[in-house]
């Protein structure tokens, strides 16, 4: 049996959308099959189209990434949540996706599956934190277990956060790209444990 890794984000401008593929490469890396998944934008056209970095996102990656279904996660062994903050919080997206889960969490298939979360702030003290334990509490409700990266790896200790790899908006630093793939690796490594 083949371990199954479910990547669900939301990206309006597209580093949401680059953690996200350092975290399925590391999972794959470790032999992992994965489902890389965006939730469904909410956003007006309007809204998108008055940022040109929102615009160019939607443009070229919408049409080449999946949006999410909740069968995605009844799929997964494992999963990793991300999303931009937005004033401490999750994005109304991912947040409209994670409201969908009501029959798997009360039929208790998200129970005891490998979970783990990523974010992004546009600046350093932005909500990076508040946003990676925010959706950890509906890993909570859940019943997953929580798969941070913590301290557990050089590379997640040299991007500073314990509780999901978080970057500024932008670009990817080296630093942060190895820490997202580095959690996905953890994700795939203790979710393998779990499932056996």
């Amino acid at each position: 049996m083949s371990l199954k890794i479910a990547v669900i984000y939301y990206s309006a401008t597209g580093t949401v959308h680059e953690l996200a593929k350092e975290i399925a490469a590391g999972a794959e890396s470790e032999g992992a099959e994965v489902r890389f998944r965006r939730v469904k934008e909410l956003a007006p056209a309007e809204a998108i189209a008055s940022n040109e970095g929102w615009q160019k996102h939607v443009d070229e990656v919408h049409p080449n990434v999946e949006e999410a279904v909740i069968d995605d996660l009844d799929w997964a062994d494992g999963f990793a949540l991300g999303s931009p903050t937005r004033f401490g919080l999750p994005t109304a997206q991912l947040k409209q996706f994670i409201d969908q889960t009501g029959p798997l969490w009360g039929a208790g298939k998200l129970a005891g599956k490998g979970a783990t979360v990523f974010t992004s702030a546009s600046t350093p003290h932005g909500g990076h934190e508040s946003t990676a334990l925010a959706i950890s509490n509906v890993l909570y409700h859940w019943g997953a277990v929580i798969i941070p990266p913590g301290y557990a790896t050089p590379e997640g200790y040299a991007a500073g956060s314990p509780y999901g790899t978080s970057a500024l908006t932008g670009p990817l630093s080296d630093v942060v790209s190895a820490a997202a793939k580095a959690q996905g690796v953890r994700l795939a490594q203790i979710t393998k444990k779990l499932v056996a």
